[in-house]
């Protein structure tokens, strides 16, 4: 793949890769343009859409969100802030799972969710989402509810895990899952003025002890419902713990979690 990289130095100024250029290397060669993104990446491009990352992100980090793989269970408000943040940081495979279509009350908070997109799976809508976004990111969607018994198959390749859900029992089957596949699991539950986040690692439960007092429970969104600033922040909170345990940076928020309220603007750490 020599040819595409002289190609492509032969036409920027520069590290960095415009989208124009990303674009034309493809249709030239006839890759994809997550094939000539690996490429950049690999040979010391950083590709323009990155650029506001630099000094935050390393290039060889940048590679390696690229090479990672992300799997969100969920793609409802949670979710599809997620899937969309994790698109734009880089991420280069997310697996999108939820077996729900999108309905009327999802429209005041649910990034994903339009007027034409109600009756739509989820997880359709957000493949289209990416496809439009980041070419370069490869969004996998499966259309199904996560269970004990497709645990495996979708966590498989799987650096880590985003929870995206609103059921307890599912997060907590979601949790088991991961111990089992041995990856770490972010989460995070909302409702109303309300949120916690935080990340639990193999071997851990520390799931068990934030919702184990309710497994059965809806938690308390049905109650308190959910504006539309609840789920961006929450959600924005998990991504930055995703980007944070891919890389390998920074102190996650391991064996407790963060309880966030809005209403007060008051963020609680409590121990687990």
């Amino acid at each position: 793949m020599e040819e595409v990289i002289t190609w492509i130095q032969a036409r920027i100024n520069g590290e960095l890769l415009p989208w124009y250029d990303q674009q034309s290397a493809a249709h030239h060669f006839g890759l994809s343009y997550r094939d000539v993104e690996k490429l950049a990446l690999e040979n010391g491009l950083f590709p323009a859409r990155y650029q506001r990352n630099r000094n935050t992100i390393s290039s060889q980090e940048q590679l390696q969100l690229f090479r990672s793989r992300v799997v969100v269970v969920g793609c409802g408000g949670l979710g599809g802030y997620i899937i969309e943040e994790l698109a734009r940081l880089g991420v280069g495979q997310i697996v999108a799972v939820d077996h729900d279509v999108f309905e009327e009350h999802n429209l005041n908070r649910q990034l994903l969710a339009t007027p034409d997109f109600l009756g739509l799976n989820k997880v359709a809508a957000a493949a289209r989402r990416v496809d439009r976004l980041n070419p370069a990111v490869d969004l996998i969607p499966i259309c199904e509810a996560f269970c004990a018994e497709n645990a495996t198959r979708i966590l498989s390749g799987a650096q880590i895990a985003v929870d995206g859900l609103d059921s307890i029992s599912v997060r907590l089957e979601l949790a088991e899952a991961c111990r089992r596949e041995n990856i770490p699991l972010v989460y995070g539950s909302i409702a109303g003025w309300y949120g916690y986040v935080g990340s639990q690692f193999p071997g851990e439960r520390t799931l068990e002890k934030v919702f184990g007092e309710d497994p059965q429970g809806q938690g308390m969104e049905n109650e308190l419902g959910n504006p539309s600033f609840t789920p961006a922040v929450i959600a924005s909170l998990e991504v930055a713990e995703v980007c944070k345990i891919l890389l390998n940076r920074g102190t996650p928020v391991q064996k407790r979690c963060i309880s966030v309220d809005l209403l007060d603007m008051e963020f609680v750490e409590i121990e687990c």
